[in-house]
C-alpha cells in the first residue's frame, strides 16, 4: 500500500436492506470534496459487510429472549438478528455494486455456515470480528480458504492473539492485525493508542492497523500518526437511524472529514530526520536574520563585534560566520541597520 487502507464498515447499518447498503457504498465511494495544495486526496478503499449464520450464532435462550429496545427489529433477539441479515445473494449484489464503484470488499464471517457466500464471490479480505479471536475452529476454516485475513483484537490480549496466529499461519501468513477496543462507543481512557506501536514492534511480519469505535474522527488520524496502515470505521447514511451501530458511526460529512484528516496526516509524516525542506527557502530568506550594521560605518573603517547585530532578511552572513565580517574593512559607506553583504567588505 502507498497510503493508509481505509475500510468503511457497513456492518449491519443497512438495516436489512440491500438498497440502504448500496446507498452507503455510494456515499463512501464519492471523492472527498476538499482539495489541498492542488492535490486530490485518495478516498476510501473498501467497504465491509457482516454475514451471520443464525443457526451458529446464539444459544436458544438468547435467540428466544425478549428484545425490548428502541433499536429492536423484532420481539425477540433472534427475530431482531434475522431481520438484519442479508442473504448470500444480497451480499453478492452489494459486492458487485462496490466493485463497480472501484472499491475493495471485505466480508466478516462469524461462523462456518456463513462461508456459503464464498460460493458466489471472493472477497478481497476476510475479517475476523473481535469476539471470534478465540473461535479457533472458525479461524481454521477461514484460513483454509487461503484468503487474506484481518484480525481485530478488541476482546483479546497477547495470548489470545498468538493462539489465533498460530492457527492461521498453518495455512498462510497473509494477515493484518487491527488494534481494537470492543466498547461502543469507546471511552477515550480505554483507547490506548500505544498498542499500535507495540503491535508494530512485536509483530513486524504483519500489517498493523486500527479498528475504531470512538465518537468522532480524531482517533483514526492519531492511529495513522503512530504507524497504523489500515483504518476501519463504522459508516452510515444517517446517524439518527434506528439500529445499535448508527450512533457510533460516521455520516456523510464525518466520513469526508475523516478521510481528509487521515490523508493529510499520512502526507505529513515524512521521515525520521530534521532538515530544511525546499518549500520554505523563500520564507527563510525573507524571515531569517543576517549580520547588519548597528551604526553608520564609514568606508575604510574596521568592523568590530560592537558594530554589528542581526536583522532580516536572511540572505546575508549568519552569526556563526561573523569572523567573515569582524576585523574586515568597509569598502564603502554602510548606513545604520543595513545588511553587511560580502561585496561591501574586504
Amino acid at each position: 500500500m502507498n497510503h493508509t487502507y481505509i475500510i468503511g464498515e457497513i456492518g449491519q447499518n443497512h438495516n436489512g436492506s440491500v438498497d440502504i447498503a448500496k446507498l452507503i457504498v455510494d456515499m463512501v465511494s464519492r471523492p472527498i470534496r476538499e482539495e489541498f495544495f492542488g492535490l486530490k486526496l485518495p478516498g476510501i478503499d473498501a467497504v465491509k459487510l457482516t454475514k451471520r449464520d443464525l443457526k451458529q450464532e446464539l444459544s436458544s435462550t438468547q435467540m428466544n429472549a425478549p428484545y425490548d429496545s428502541p433499536n429492536s427489529f423484532g420481539k425477540t433477539y433472534g427475530e431482531h438478528r434475522a431481520y438484519l441479515e442479508l442473504s448470500d445473494e444480497e451480499h453478492f449484489e452489494v459486492f458487485k455494486y462496490a466493485k463497480e464503484k472501484g472499491l475493495d470488499f471485505v466480508e466478516t464471517l462469524t461462523a462456518p455456515g456463513a462461508m456459503s457466500v464464498l460460493k458466489l464471490f471472493t472477497p478481497d479480505y476476510l475479517k475476523v470480528a473481535s469476539r471470534d479471536l478465540t473461535n479457533l475452529p472458525l479461524l481454521e476454516a477461514l484460513a483454509e480458504t487461503k484468503l487474506p485475513i484481518i484480525l481485530s483484537t478488541g476482546m483479546g490480549g497477547k495470548k489470545e492473539l498468538d493462539e489465533a496466529l498460530e492457527v492461521i499461519t498453518r495455512y498462510h501468513d497473509k494477515i493484518s492485525i487491527l488494534h481494537c477496543v470492543s466498547q461502543y462507543p469507546t471511552h477515550p481512557k480505554n483507547v490506548n493508542y500505544n498498542t499500535i506501536p507495540y503491535l508494530i514492534k512485536n509483530y513486524p511480519q504483519y500489517t498493523i492497523g486500527y479498528s475504531d469505535h470512538t465518537i468522532g474522527i480524531l482517533a483514526p488520524s492519531i492511529a495513522v500518526a503512530l504507524g497504523a496502515k489500515i483504518i476501519e470505521k463504522h459508516v452510515t447514511i444517517d446517524r439518527r437511524m434506528k439500529g445499535t451501530d448508527h450512533a457510533v458511526s460516521l455520516g456523510p460529512d464525518g466520513v469526508n472529514r475523516m478521510i481528509r484528516d487521515i490523508r493529510l496526516t499520512e502526507m505529513g509524516m515524512g521521515e525520521e530526520d530534521i532538515f530544511i525542506v525546499d518549500d520554505i527557502k523563500s520564507a527563510q530568506v525573507k524571515l531569517e536574520r543576517s549580520i547588519a550594521s548597528k551604526r553608520p560605518i564609514k568606508a575604510g573603517e574596521i568592523i568590530t563585534e560592537k558594530d554589528i547585530h542581526m536583522l532580516s532578511p536572511g540572505d546575508g552572513i549568519k552569526w556563526r560566520d561573523r569572523h567573515l565580517v569582524i576585523g574586515k574593512r568597509a569598502i564603502k559607506d554602510i548606513p545604520k541597520d543595513e545588511i553587511i553583504y560580502k561585496h561591501l567588505i574586504e
